[in-house]
């Protein structure tokens, strides 16, 4: 396996997408820790930027995610984390972040 290309602030983007509907759920950063402890838990954990903590998702709404499978990009700096969520994903009860579109010209 490739060794995993964290950015200069010790951080790979991580995509989550269901893998039931196959809909992107949310972008997050993750460090070592992080995805370590997903790799641990089978739950995902992410790197708060604006907090500089780690956080469980769901810890405090209950919006767990499930991860039931990892894939590295070919590039090994972006992890996609293949999840069963229990909830909406986004902080607003959104099933997705995704969810303001943009008009395109």
């Amino acid at each position: 396996m490739k060794a995993l290309k964290f950015n200069s602030k010790g951080l790979l983007t991580a995509v989550i997408q269901d893998i039931n509907t196959q809909q992107v759920l949310m972008v997050a950063m993750m460090n070592a820790e992080a995805f370590e402890k997903t790799l641990e838990t089978r739950l995902a954990h992410f790197w708060s930027r604006s907090r500089q903590t780690l956080w469980l998702k769901g810890e405090t709404s209950g919006n767990i995610l499930g991860v039931k499978e990892m894939r590295i990009d070919c590039d090994a700096d972006a992890v996609l984390l293949l999840v069963e969520p229990r909830g909406p994903a986004c902080h607003t009860g959104e099933t997705s972040c995704f969810f303001t579109p943009w008009k395109l010209a």
